[in-house]
């Protein structure tokens, strides 16, 4: 690497080059269950930085084939897309800055944390595709993993919020992307560079294949899978968007170093109905019911993903400061009661958001009048200045921190994310959660349940000892019972934290040969040499990533 390092310098990179033992080994671990060490970490400055990286590269793959680029933000990747074995880009270092905005819309740098983000933005306005790792995401990673959270049920995801990128091309020189009507898409095929050559090498793979990929679109409400060729070309309204296969891509057809992020109204009221059930019987006729009342958000998590957030209450106090910690603490008391008579098996949450307090205390009690015998209990929340938390931040709490206290207080035991992320339409559930509680039962795995109940979404995370052979072994066999049985109902393989490693093999069971030969094609179009974040999505290998699954902790 020293001349790749020489090189850069040459090229005048303002940004920081570090190949200590200490940065590689921080970097060879996102929050998935993978490690792949690289041999060099740079941090670009600027996006010329990252245009002379690409340009290197380029330059010397033919000579260097092992040469790769992956960008990292946060490095919360939970499928193993933030890291490599060549050259991984820190975007969080310095690309870093909220740029702008402009009432409903705002411009940031990738590596910007989305808490930070978040208050840029203000009271008035709120990014809604937010995930539950809010706290500890980057707007960057959002992007790039097409992500979505507790109000995707209102809003959709990620690829309904990007008018406009900033992206660094294979050629190594940024560019605007942006929907383009058919006489700008004509202009852009017409020039004679790089970028006219991708314009024009997409545009006839997707329009060739037109119904094919229109068929092809998953038929559930999230989707992180493949790339999002279903979404580019549309000929009833002549729009190209290219942003819509770089959304979700995991930084593999390039780099985006600038978004606009498309804002909505921040809910000026908030309340939540809690709803503890002891059994799981009736959960698609209590799906039906919430749904039926269009809540904000419809939230859940079990039994082990409430004992846990109990059994390490005092880890909160660090993760959320004194004066939240309280809160929870004393939040906790009247629910106490209900606790002593036995844990629920689930614990759901439907938040009602409204111009006023009454307007949503009207909705909240229609439901609750609706729900009939279920155990349930409401708290309204008016404050402006904690819109969607207040008194009922303690659940909140515990559905967005469950799986950062798997990662970090269960110490004999790892968290193993091969099974984190499936869809269902809410109409299978009744039949298919028993299904999968049984193939969890099966392996014997000790494993917490929590998802977004209004998509069908649910985030199952395995405790095991991925040191031991004999729980690795599971790990084939246990995933490919759960995602036969998602496909079986029509599902997706993941919702919000997309292919990388973990899932890219699965994607042929999935769409099936064609579909993936054509992610394959456009993952060639945009990245001929395959400079970009190898041996993910599309190009996954299931050998490959079993090869480089932790065995040290």
């Amino acid at each position: 690497m020293d001349e790749i390092k020489q090189a850069l310098k040459q090229h005048k990179f303002t940004g920081s080059i570090d190949d200590s033992p200490e940065t590689l080994d921080i970097f060879s671990h996102d929050a998935s269950m993978f490690e792949l060490r690289p041999t060099l970490v740079i941090a670009p400055k600027t996006a010329k930085d990252v245009e002379a990286a690409v340009k290197i590269v380029s330059e010397r793959k033919k000579h260097e084939p092992e040469l790769s680029l992956t960008a990292r933000s946060a490095g919360t990747d939970m499928s193993g897309a933030a890291i490599n074995t060549s050259i991984i880009v820190d975007f969080k270092k310095y690309l870093n800055k909220f740029i702008s905005q402009d009432k409903d819309k705002a411009v940031a740098q990738p590596g910007l944390l989305f808490r930070d983000f978040d208050k840029h933005t203000g009271d008035d306005w709120l990014f809604a595709p937010y995930p539950a790792s809010r706290d500890l995401c980057s707007v960057g990673g959002i992007v790039n993993n097409n992500s979505g959270g507790e109000r995707s049920l209102e809003f959709g995801k990620t690829e309904k919020y990007i008018p406009k990128l900033k992206f660094v091309f294979a050629d190594g020189v940024e560019r605007v992307v942006k929907p383009l009507n058919r006489k700008q898409l004509n202009d852009k095929m017409d020039q004679d560079d790089f970028e006219g050559k991708v314009y024009r090498d997409l545009f006839e793979l997707v329009d060739k294949h037109y119904d094919q990929i229109k068929k092809a679109k998953p038929k559930v409400s999230k989707n992180s899978t493949g790339y999002n060729l279903w979404n580019v070309w549309n000929r009833e309204t002549g729009v190209f968007d290219l942003t819509q296969a770089i959304i979700g891509a995991q930084g593999t057809l390039g780099f985006v170093t600038e978004a606009t992020y498309q804002l909505v109204p921040r809910p000026k009221h908030s309340g939540l109905l809690v709803m503890f059930m002891r059994d799981i019987d009736e959960l698609g006729e209590l799906i039906e019911k919430v749904l039926k009342h269009k809540p904000a958000t419809f939230e859940g998590f079990d039994d082990q993903t409430l004992w846990l957030s109990i059994r390490f209450m005092p880890s909160f106090l660090k993760l959320l400061g004194p004066a939240r910690f309280l809160r929870l603490i004393f939040g906790l008391i009247p629910d106490g009661i209900q606790l002593l008579k036995g844990f629920p098996k689930l614990v759901m949450l439907a938040e009602f958001t409204g111009d006023s307090e009454e307007e949503v205390r009207e909705k909240i009690r229609a439901l609750h009048k609706d729900l009939g015998k279920v155990k349930a209990r409401y708290e309204i929340n008016g404050l402006e200045e904690t819109p969607t938390e207040g008194s009922s931040e303690k659940y909140w709490v515990m559905r967005r921190y469950s799986f950062q206290l798997l990662r970090s207080k269960v110490h004999d035991k790892h968290t193993a994310p091969f099974i984190d992320d499936f869809v269902v339409n809410p109409e299978h559930l009744p039949e298919f959660m028993p299904r999968i509680r049984k193939i969890i039962k099966k392996y014997k795995l000790f494993a917490t349940i929590a998802g977004h109940m209004g998509d069908g979404n649910f985030h199952i995370i395995p405790l095991m000892k991925l040191e031991n052979p004999k729980d690795r072994a599971k790990i084939l066999p246990a995933m490919k019972e759960v995602n036969e049985l998602v496909l079986k109902y029509g599902g997706s393989l993941s919702g919000e934290h997309n292919d990388g490693l973990v899932r890219g093999p699965w994607l042929e069971a999935m769409y099936g040969k064609e579909m993936v030969k054509l992610f394959r094609e456009t993952k060639d179009i945009f990245d001929p040499q395959g400079i970009f974040n190898p041996q993910k999505k599309a190009n996954a290998d299931w050998d490959y990533s079993f090869s480089h699954i932790r065995d040290k902790f």
